[in-house]
């Protein structure tokens, strides 16, 4: 009977102890320290001040895999405060660590400040960026990538090589003369050109019959940009974390603040090629060129870059359209991404955004729903832990446009943990909008002309609607998301168009629990910054 109850207990040691190495080996740890500089660069062709990150422009890629904990020690030596946001990344039930102003205190010069998050069942290509300031004009970007665990399978045979590119628009002017422009009550001027990695002219090198991943972010402030590659067939695979139909394109859109990731093979004669980006949606275009080079080419890049389209909205609607969900890949679960059928779930609220461009109090601001969103100095995330009053109230912004005149406030939108919305994003003006919201992927379902009804739910697509956390709104039309929430906290929306966020294009979606509970959102953390009100203030 002992040995019986020996053997018992060692088959029992055994089977916890390969468990916690089985956990421990799917949630690994990865420790950086970034350091935050001025430097200067010449990335069109003028010296001039660009924000480095460990002397780097732009900054290191963050490469993770699924479900790992980053813990990353920012040290700024810039001479304002600063923050990163983490573009796309969900911070499940942790927007202490989304690193904006409504939900972390910047931090300050000479200052330090650790983020703690985990990629918890995500995928993809995604992008950080500073959230304060006009300091994403000058730099302080860099990619995401996030891989599959080896145990997930993904629809596609691995490819033989991965690049980024991260793509934008780029100011001659520095980052506090683009501030100063807005801050005087005018927009931002158009830019003056498009990099393609910070630079003017990149170079990436395969070899003929592989295949190649490029992952493709648009890291600009203001404009849309079309993506092709001289003789080349590109295969769309995913999109911000979800895995879409495979099909082939020989360019694509890709707005401010998206990313997308394409195969490329390498199927054409020996030679080297151009890579195109060209502004969309503009008057004058802006065009970046880097070069695809076949490892035994002799022969140089040469001839006349591809041209892009040239049907500009319908064009870019069809294509938008075109993105199917794929319903039968695996994501960062097991799981198929069609499994949890969104179409069948009534919206328990229809929420409509209509964007505007006021002029209030004499200076250019922007709008949603007649509110400009104003920044407090105390945090709203902090503001709500500690009950501070007078810092922002609930439904400080309505729910629809009311038609009223324009105001300035700081624009919480009140919602319940566990409702599931509907958003229209109404675009009233002339010019292309890019909308993100934070915490959160969404559920594109439609895209339509006009104004925005009710019998605009007929045209929507219930059934393998990708999700994503950035979507376009082109001139005169709208957008319709739908939402699931379930990660409670104070969550940013915003534009994604820098200088429209800026001068209040954003409010904060509070997705509120009356019941307190860590199984829901994580509890303050220890290196908490504290600022505003909420200086000396102690832990609950």
């Amino acid at each position: 009977m002992g040995a019986r109850i020996l053997v018992q207990l060692v088959v029992v040691l055994s089977f916890w102890s390969s468990s916690v190495f089985v956990a421990k080996a799917e949630d690994d740890y990865k420790y950086y320290t970034w350091t935050v500089t001025y430097g200067t660069s010449s990335p069109l062709g003028l010296s001039q001040q660009v924000i480095l990150i460990n002397g780097q422009f732009p900054g290191p890629t963050l490469v993770s895999v699924t479900n790992e904990n980053i813990i990353l020690n920012v040290v700024n030596k810039l001479d304002q405060p600063f923050l990163l946001t983490w573009n796309g990344i969900k911070q499940r039930k942790n927007s202490w660590q989304d690193g904006v102003l409504g939900t972390n205190c910047p931090i300050p010069s000479n200052g330090n400040f650790t983020y703690k998050f985990q990629m918890k069942d995500q995928i993809g290509s995604y992008t950080y960026f500073p959230s304060t300031l006009m300091h994403r004009a000058a730099g302080g970007f860099g990619a995401l990538n996030i891989y599959a665990r080896s145990v997930i399978s993904v629809p596609y045979p691995k490819p033989d090589g991965d690049f980024t590119l991260l793509v934008g628009d780029w100011f001659k002017t520095g980052h506090k003369g683009l501030q100063q422009t807005l801050d005087s009550g005018n927009p931002l001027p158009f830019p003056d050109g498009i990099l393609i990695n910070g630079r003017g002219r990149s170079s990436f090198s395969g070899d003929q019959g592989k295949t190649y991943m490029f992952r493709v972010s648009n890291i600009g402030l203001s404009t849309s940009f079309n993506f092709r590659i001289q003789g080349h067939k590109l295969k769309l695979v995913e999109v911000e974390g979800s895995h879409v139909l495979q099909n082939i394109y020989d360019s694509l859109d890709v707005h401010v603040g998206q990313s997308i990731t394409i195969l490329v093979t390498l199927n054409q004669s020996p030679k080297d090629y151009y890579i195109v980006a060209s502004t969309r949606f503009t008057q004058t275009v802006l065009t970046a060129t880097a070069v695809l080079h076949y490892t035994n080419s002799q022969v140089p890049v040469s001839g006349p870059t591809p041209a892009g389209p040239t049907n500009e909205i319908a064009w870019s609607i069809d294509q938008a359209r075109s993105y199917r969900w794929n319903l039968t890949a695996n994501a960062a679960r097991p799981n198929p991404q069609g499994s949890f059928h969104y179409g069948t779930i009534v919206p328990t609220r229809t929420i409509v955004l209509a964007n505007s461009a006021p002029v209030i109090n004499g200076k250019q601001r922007y709008a949603v729903n007649g509110v400009s969103y104003i920044n407090s100095d105390t945090p709203l995330k902090l503001a709500d832990y500690y009950n501070i009053p007078g810092v922002f109230s609930v439904n400080s912004i309505q729910s629809a446009p009311s038609g009223s005149g324009a105001s300035l406030a700081t624009s919480v939108l009140g919602t319940s943990h566990h409702d599931f919305i509907e958003v229209v994003l109404q675009n009233d003006e002339n010019a292309i909008q890019s909308w993100h919201l934070d915490g959160y992927d969404f559920w594109v379902v439609g895209f339509g002309a006009g104004k925005w009804t009710q019998d605009s739910k007929k045209t929507y697509n219930l059934v393998d609607a990708l999700t994503r956390h950035t979507t376009q709104v082109y001139p005169n039309s709208w957008t319709a998301i739908l939402v699931s929430l379930d990660n409670q906290g104070m969550w940013n929306m915003r534009s994604a168009i820098w200088g429209r966020q800026y001068l209040g294009q954003q409010f904060y979606l509070r997705v509120y629990n009356p019941t307190q509970s860590l199984a829901n959102e994580y509890d303050i953390p220890t290196n908490a910054l504290l600022c505003g009100k909420a200086v000396g203030r102690k832990r609950r």
